[in-house]
């Protein structure tokens, strides 16, 4: 009987560990960039080829705030962190890592932006997608880099996600990349 209320105490226990560990709260952006900054090391230290790789700090911000975003519900006209479509969740990353307010569909978005090739494309930048095939743009991501983007999507997940440019659905349905001015 002890052994069984021995057993059962360290099921409880565990279970607080895993819990606590799981419903922590979400660290905001400014947390993000202060943690980052406490712990970044100097540009200074690097050549300038180095340099030129890095990822510029707006870039940055949006790539953290969008990444912090993974797993909110996919919402069909959702723009705020209860849910969001895919052009409500490219307008809430840059309105709030970087200030920059931008048209709220897709396809507008398309065409507020320097339009880039794929082997253009650097961490930060939009994707356009044509995902009906229709000759329209219709879903917009942020790339995040090595062919990877991060978007709302609507299907199976039906969250925000990370997917790949290169294959699977979205490799015949990209369009273009976009550059914003940050």
């Amino acid at each position: 009987m002890l052994e069984l209320g021995m057993r059962y105490i360290v099921l409880v226990v565990i279970f607080f560990m895993f819990y606590g560990c799981i419903f922590q709260p979400p660290v905001t952006i400014d947390e993000q960039v202060e943690i980052k900054e406490e712990t970044e090391i100097s540009p200074k230290t690097f050549d300038q080829s180095t340099k030129d790789l890095l990822v510029d700090q707006k870039s940055e911000r949006v790539l953290s705030l969008a990444h912090a975003q993974i797993g909110t519900p996919y919402l069909y006209g959702g723009s705020d962190f209860r849910g969001f479509d895919c052009s409500g969740f490219v307008s809430y990353v840059y309105k709030y890592a970087i200030g920059k307010k931008l048209p709220r569909s897709s396809y507008e978005q398309s065409l507020y932006v320097k339009r880039l090739e794929r082997y253009e494309l650097i961490p930060g930048d939009l994707v356009f997608f044509d995902t009906s095939k229709k000759g329209k743009i219709n879903h917009c991501g942020i790339y995040t880099g090595n062919g990877r983007f991060i978007h709302a999507s609507s299907g199976k997940v039906y969250s925000v996600t990370t997917s790949n440019l290169d294959r699977g659905f979205y490799k015949s349905r990209f369009k273009w990349g976009g550059r914003i001015d940050k």
